[in-house]
């Protein structure tokens, strides 16, 4: 027969205290594991939290900056545009060619037209696609410009350089550039870009070969070169008579009438 008095002694004793005290100690162990996996989560997940937000402020920046250049050009505050496109350039990931395209739109806007050029020609490195056919056409226009400055200045030869390169810049623009995809893309929609390509053509050549041609001033001069007078004339033709009389008068001395004429 079992003894349940030897059972009950064997069991395991504690006051209630002991037990709370256990059960307390095993949730603040719990509690710090959890504590640490989070915390290593957290560093974990650093770097794509930071890159996320990193990117959503470099896509509303770029939107803010392209916003106060494109609104502070079209006040004629070009300094200020100039400043907001710059504002771009700082991790210039997402289409690399509008950074520099505003800010040398921006400073051909101030008349800086050598550091505009060298901001477009830097647009138009980065540019792919359609991308290229606004930037061509203001490049094309920046050299226009400078062309005229130099023609402004009596320089016509260097006009005439830039004319050249304008006009280069301007024919070869890839045919999609006529398409209506690239009018939509065009940073002046109002524009009608392929009308603009053929008026800026047009007038680059006319203005080349107006370079190419002496200046009016040279061919008043060369319609304007003085006349021999009546007096002169006359001079003259008794001069050219009276030798021709000579030369028959010893032809007929010689007895010969053939042979070969001599130079005037």
């Amino acid at each position: 027969m079992t003894d349940l008095s030897t059972h009950a002694e064997a069991a395991p004793s504690g006051s209630p205290d002991d037990l709370t005290s256990s059960a307390a100690a095993a949730l603040l162990a719990s509690n710090r594991r959890r504590r640490r996996i989070r915390r290593w989560i957290a560093i974990g997940t650093l770097p794509l939290t930071l890159a996320a937000l990193l990117f959503v402020g470099k896509v509303l920046s770029m939107y803010a900056f392209a916003h106060q250049s494109i609104t502070a050009y079209v006040a004629d505050d070009y300094s200020g545009s100039e400043a907001s496109a710059r504002g771009q350039e700082f991790l210039n990931w997402f289409e690399p060619y509008k950074a520099p395209f505003n800010v040398g739109t921006a400073l051909a806007g101030g008349e800086k037209l050598p550091e505009a050029r060298l901001k477009l020609e830097e647009s138009l490195d980065l540019a792919t696609g359609l991308e290229v056919c606004t930037v061509r056409i203001n490049l094309a226009l920046v050299l226009e410009r400078m062309g005229d400055a130099a023609r402004a200045d009596g320089d016509g030869a260097a006009a005439a350089e830039f004319y050249g390169e304008a006009l280069t810049i301007t024919t070869e623009t890839p045919e999609e550039c006529s398409s209506e995809g690239a009018q939509e893309q065009s940073s002046d929609p109002d524009r009608d870009m392929q009308q603009s390509k053929e008026d800026l053509e047009d007038r680059l050549k006319q203005k080349q070969q107006n370079e190419q041609q002496p200046p009016p001033e040279e061919q008043q001069e060369q319609e304007q070169e003085p006349q021999p007078s009546d007096e002169k004339l006359e001079e003259l033709e008794d001069k050219l008579e009276q030798g021709t009389q000579e030369r028959d008068q010893q032809q007929g001395d010689d007895g010969s009438g053939s042979g070969t004429d001599k130079p005037w």
